[in-house]
């Protein structure tokens, strides 16, 4: 048997950009992907801290280096630029195993930058 698990989140993540006209999804900047284990296309939760609306898409890397959180497509409507959303991505894990699992946690600025390490909860 498998539990559904929290694998990772981006924490406090603020949108940077909103472009409608785009298939769909949301642009991660690849510093933040990799610093919590994100892989591209990789299914995501979305909670906007705003106006408490929650989607899921799938994460797809942006410019590195670059800060950029974007709601895409028909994402755009769950958010402004300027939002907070906790980014989250899940994993199964062997139920007899939950207890060695520990998330990974990356707490950001206004800016999209790391506040302190990546940690695990």
């Amino acid at each position: 048997m498998y539990s559904t698990m929290l694998k990772a989140k981006l924490h406090h993540a603020r949108v940077t950009e909103a472009v409608l006209e785009y298939e769909g999804s949301l642009t991660i900047d690849p510093d933040l992907m990799e610093a919590v284990k994100l892989a591209p296309y990789e299914k995501i939760l979305i909670a906007n801290m705003e106006n408490g609306n929650r989607f899921e898409t799938y994460a797809i890397p942006g410019e590195r280096g670059s800060g950029v959180i974007g709601l895409n497509g028909a994402t755009v409507h769950k958010g402004d630029v300027g939002d907070r959303l906790i980014i989250f991505s899940f994993c199964l894990v062997p139920t007899d195993q939950i207890r060695q699992h520990h998330p990974l946690v990356l707490i950001l600025d206004d800016k999209n930058r790391p506040v302190g390490e990546v940690r695990r909860l």
